[in-house]
Parts: C-alpha cells; structure tokens; sequence
C-alpha cells in the first residue's frame, strides 16, 4: 500500500491494520506482516521518529512519532512464523533493540543487519527466557567468544577497555581501534548488568512492579518511576490528584538539576580541571539534602507511585525549594564564566566529539545529545503531559554537536528548571482538607482484587538524559502482564561510537561523560 508523503501516522497506520481497543492514550494498531513491510517503507522516508521496540512471546510492538506533528502510535505484529521484517535497514536505533528481542523471547529480526547476541552473554541457565519455548543451556563449556566487527587497515592496533572499569562505574567493554592516537572505531558491548527487569515485573503486583522501576537506573529513579505510574494510569483510565501531578514535576525537575550540575563538573575533572567538580559536587549536594528534607530520600526513590505520590511536601519545604534556588542562581552562574573563560578547558571540549544533526536524527536522539545536535524534541513540550502544559520554559538547542554543546544544553537547562522548580513551588494546588480537618496524602488509590481491570498504557516522560518510555499491559486483578521501559540511552550509546571516531583516544572520557549514558537503566 502507498500513501501520500503528508499523511498522518495515526491515518497511515488505520489504512494499514486494525486499531486495538483499550490502549491509552495513544492508539495501538495490529498489523499482518504484508502491511508491516508497508511501514517499514514509510519509515524510509524519514518523516517518522522510532520511539521504541519491543517483543512478547509472540507479538513485536513499535512505537512510533510523527515529529511535525507530534502523534504518536503504536504498531504490533503476531509473529506466528517466529519472526518479523526487521526495521534496521531504515533505522539503525532499532538494531540493539531487535537483538535484545532475539535474546529474551527468540523473535528474529528478519534483514537484521547484526545479529549477533545483545544482552545474552552465554551465561543465563535459560535461552530465549520470555519466549514460548525457553530452552536450558546446561553446563558445557564457556561461553562463546564474542565476534567483534573486523577492522582492516595498515598501522592498526586494539585498545581493549573494560568490562571491568576504575573507580564504581558499572561495566561495559570498549574496543578500541585505533591509529597511533587517532580512534578509526569504537565497538561497545553492553548487557553485563542486565537484572531480568522485564521478567520480573510480569506477573506481580502493581505496587511491587513500582518498585522496580524506580531501580532500572538509580539517578533517574523518579523519571522512571513517573514514567511507570502514568503507563500504569493510562491503562486504568485513572487520573491523580492535581497536587501530586506537580509535586511529580516538582520531584523530576530536582532530579535534573542534580544530575546537570554533576555532570558538568564530572566532565570539566575529566579534561584535568577538578575545581570545577569540586565546587559544583557541592551544589549537586545541596540540591540532593533539599530534596531529602523535602521528601524524605535523596533520590526521591519510591516517592512517585501509580496514583499520586506517596510524600507530601513538609510545612517548611517550599520555604527550603525557593532557598535552594535563589542559593543555585547566586552560586551557578561564576561557575558558568570560570567554564567558559578557560582556555585550556574550551581547547579539550570544543570541536571534540561532534554527533552530526542527520545522525542524531536517524537515531531518534533526544535529551542534551540530541538538542546538542539540533534535534529540539522534549516529551515536557511534545506531546505533552501534566503540568508541563500550564508551565512557562525553554528548550534550549544548539547545533555543533560536541562536548561543550553538551555542556551548554546542561547549563541552559539547569536555568530552566530552577525556574520551572519556583514556578511550581508558587502555583502548586493546595491539599484539600477533610471533614475532620486533616490533609490527605495526594493519592488515588489503585482500583483491587476483583475490581482492578485490565488495559494497555504507555507513556512518554522526559527524564535528565532524554525521553523515556514505558509501555505496560495489566491483567484482571491488578498484576502486570508485560512491561517494557525504554531509556534514553537505548538511542545514545550508539552515538558515542559516532562521536570518539576521528578523536584521540586520551579524549574519550570526555566524550563519553559528555553522553553519561546508562549502563543499568539500558542493560534492563
């Protein structure tokens, strides 16, 4: 079937398949595999952004964005000959994600163009675990060794790096090729800390399922924890009080803020300029001891639930929110001016390991690698979700693509949540009070037992990294049947791979901080 180039998605994908009842609040279509190839092909055109795939037992799910209109939609495919038209071939973001499939649920991707194991290392006890016919691995042997991509050329030597790194991070192996100093390419291999997070949230309860997302990565532990609790929502047709619809944004922008300030003085410690860290480690705390004060957690682990939150702020905590930013705008910006007057400092992050704007299309890039590249997506604007809606920000962009376009997108939106933070401070609903006088916790219950229906949610939340997803499937009775989280750095790691090449290797943690990318949150 050929549709005309102006189409819209939502029109495209109901001329191809039939539109599933009960998915919220964007439409999910079911498509037969000739219709499938059919939007591959539109894919082609580039007019659409690849959001998300994943895989059941025996169904393929993609998510997809129209990005000048903003739509969003999914489409799905029974795979009853055990496989699927592989989307690689139009959008490389989707090749990590269709070997994950392979791997947990033995779905092939058919013109995958690498099919090699992605999370799967040889060492489950099980193959295919989520799929129709998990088979035992038995005992024999190591497993097989990993085929690198071959590189050929004269003078060229290896560089590998990791799993195992120095300090805390969380492994991942680098291999390095490289001539003289000069890196020609960078292979990662992923999946050493996968937990099975998929696995384990099917079948449990919703409250315990929370709990789970709030652990996929730990410094985005809230943005995933909201993006859970509006998927869970959306499928129940369930809306949360006004007050904690903005303490969530509250919760998310502090989340932020942490995360940017670590990040710039990571990155300026990285190019031998530890003062910058030193000062802005002391900022991050600062926000990290508000947020504890104000929420009881560091983190605000567990403190965005389906159905509300599960805190409310202390009588003095907005008191405390409007210190800590008039203390960040005082503090902040002298940090900015040391960062953009050092010469030796802008010689290491200027021009070094530029993402160009077509690449950061092509793989649907978002948060501060994408704007960095000129890629101005944000789920807070687009599609939109509560309260971000009612608020007044910026998105800031640039186009050079390199570390320090990354560290200004940062700096940019440290600005702007600290407005968002006392905008949403000085406008939040108030709690209403009951018959007896006291002030409930903002939280709609969850409907139980018998009562709990089933449906199909997903949403789109914008955490410090990007734009994160989370599709959920509840059964009767108030338990998961599947859920997927998709975090930003699905479509980043790949990127880096991009961004070191023609840079030398001393340059790469640069590089790499410059994305601090997530081994755990991508890992699942």
């Amino acid at each position: 079937m050929v549709f005309s180039g102006d189409q819209p998605l939502h029109r495209v994908l109901a001329g191809l398949g039939e539109r599933v009842e009960g998915h919220r609040p964007f439409p999910r279509f079911r498509l037969h595999r000739a219709d499938w190839r059919s939007m591959v092909d539109e894919l082609s055109a580039n007019r659409w952004t690849l959001l998300g795939l994943w895989g059941e037992p025996r169904t393929v799910h993609v998510a997809l964005r129209a990005d000048m209109t903003g739509e969003v939609a999914v489409a799905s495919m029974d795979c009853t000959t055990g496989g699927f038209p592989s989307l690689s071939t139009v959008r490389p973001s989707a090749i990590r994600l269709e070997r994950a499939v392979q791997d947990l649920y033995g779905l092939v991707a058919e013109g995958l163009t690498d099919p090699r194991p992605w999370l799967d290392h040889g060492t489950w006890g099980t193959a295919r675990p989520l799929g129709t016919a998990p088979e035992p691995r038995g005992t024999a042997g190591q497993p097989e060794p990993y085929p690198v991509l071959p590189v050929e050329g004269h003078g060229l030597h290896q560089i590998p790096v990791g799993p195992v790194h120095a300090g805390i991070i969380e492994p991942g192996h680098f291999r390095f090729t490289a001539n003289g100093e000069t890196v020609v390419r960078l292979e990662e291999r992923l999946g050493y800390v996968h937990k099975g997070i998929e696995g384990l949230m099917a079948g449990r309860p919703v409250a315990e399922a929370a709990r789970l997302a709030a652990r996929i990565s730990g410094d985005s532990t809230v943005a995933h924890s909201l993006a859970f609790a509006r998927a869970v929502e959306a499928a129940l047709g369930l809306e949360p009080p006004p007050r904690a619809v903005w303490l969530r944004a509250l919760m998310a922008e502090l989340e932020r803020i942490a995360n940017h300030l670590g990040d710039i003085g990571a990155i300026a410690n990285d190019a031998a300029f530890a003062f910058l860290l030193a000062e802005l480690s002391q900022l991050r705390e600062r926000v990290l001891r508000t947020a504890d004060a104000c929420f009881g957690h560091r983190l605000m682990m567990d403190r965005v639930v389906p159905g509300g939150v599960a805190v409310d702020l202390p009588e003095d905590g907005a008191r405390r929110l409007l210190a800590l930013v008039d203390e960040l705008r005082r503090r902040f910006p002298p940090l900015v001016r040391v960062y953009d007057g050092k010469a030796s400092l802008q010689d290491r992050t200027v021009s070094t390991g530029q993402v160009a704007m077509g690449l950061a299309n092509r793989f649907g890039a978002g948060g501060f690698v994408g704007r960095a590249s000129g890629r101005g997506q944000d789920a807070r604007r687009s599609p939109s979700y509560p309260p971000y809606d009612d608020l007044e920000f910026e998105i800031p962009v640039t186009t050079e693509g390199d570390v320090n376009a990354r560290v200004w997108i940062r700096i940019r939106e440290v600005e702007q949540s600290l407005s968002l933070v006392e905008q949403i401070v000085k406008r939040m609903p108030g709690v209403p009070r009951s018959q007896d006088g006291s002030t409930p916790l903002p939280l709609a219950p969850l409907p139980q037992g018998s009562d709990a229906g089933a449906g199909e949610g997903m949403a789109l939340v914008e955490g410090f990294r990007g734009e994160i997803l989370t599709w959920v499937r509840l059964e009767p009775g108030g338990t998961v049947g599947r859920c997927h989280p998709r975090d930003p750095s699905w479509f980043q790691w790949p990127l880096l791979e991009a961004a070191i090449e023609g840079n030398i290797v001393a340059d790469f943690p640069l590089c790499n901080k410059s994305f601090n990318c997530s081994y755990s949150g991508h890992d699942l």
